[in-house]
């Protein structure tokens, strides 16, 4: 992979990773349309390590309170409030798609990758289902209402995203949306809930990378992915935030729309 295709791509991921738009489809469609070559394991680690770190950049306040919280409430210092239990909510709605991804996540991503037009289908489905959820939800509550069923429910939900076009960000949204959060509350909710899984993610291709190397002139490749995923990553956090305290997620739901229909008239006319 040449440092450009890294660069852009990078860039797409970090965009479209955190914003409900799909990374996974991009990043399959994109090299598609353009006949890059796919990229490998390496730049695979890039983008989820210079995702991890956008995250971790943003919400270390959060982390920090987080990990105060659990270690109180394993040592029995007491699960009283909502903020206590908070790290518990996200540790159960990280374990359905944790146990799916690790047995399904290669199959249904070689079933998606040989289909661009179910992926298309995808951005425009889901995209609509979150034009559902933004202008019917109630919005009523905000993060301290989270509860375990609440957790387990948008956890569920997230399982959908292994199918490339979904969306983790946007499927999560969602479904918090569905069920009577705020925008702020659901996509703070979906970034703190990704953290765990996008860390998950970075570190078990991490120990295939150190196991196997990284292949001879890929170094500035994993380089400029990370950076470049990183830097996008929390730009889009930070206006996704923003966004949401004051504005619909309808800017999405067209783009979505935009994207998805219009990748399904090409791929149809082309056959």
């Amino acid at each position: 992979m040449n440092p450009l295709h890294a660069a852009v791509l990078g860039a797409v991921q970090g965009l479209t990773e955190i914003l409900p738009i799909s990374s996974s489809a991009h990043l399959i469609l994109i090299p598609r349309f353009l006949h890059w070559p796919e990229s490998g394991l390496t730049f695979d680690v890039a983008l989820h390590l210079g995702t991890f770190i956008a995250l971790a950049l943003y919400f270390w306040r959060d982390i920090v309170e987080l990990c105060i919280s659990f270690v109180r409430g394993v040592t029995g210092r007491g699960l009283h409030t909502a903020t206590d239990r908070l790290p518990f909510y996200i540790i159960a709605a990280t374990i359905p798609a944790a146990l799916l991804g690790k047995t399904l996540e290669g199959p249904i991503e070689q079933i998606f990758r040989a289909s661009p037009l179910l992926i298309s289908a995808f951005l425009v489905l889901f995209g609509l289902l979150l034009a559902f959820a933004d202008t019917t939800g109630a919005k009523r509550w905000k993060m301290d209402r989270i509860d375990l069923k609440a957790a387990l429910t948008i956890g569920l939900a997230q399982c959908l995203a292994l199918g490339p076009g979904v969306s983790r960000s946007g499927i999560t949204i969602t479904a918090a949306l569905l069920i009577g959060f705020n925008r702020d509350a659901a996509a703070r909710f979906s970034f703190l809930i990704s953290l765990p899984i996008v860390a998950g993610a970075a570190i078990l291709k991490l120990g295939h990378l150190v196991k196997d190397g990284i292949p001879p002139g890929e170094t500035s490749a994993l380089l400029i992915g990370i950076v470049t995923s990183a830097v996008f990553g929390y730009l889009s956090v930070v206006y996704l935030l923003r966004l949401v305290q004051r504005s619909s997620l309808y800017p999405f739901v067209w783009y979505r729309l935009l994207v998805g229909g219009g990748t399904l008239v090409v791929l149809l006319l082309g056959h």
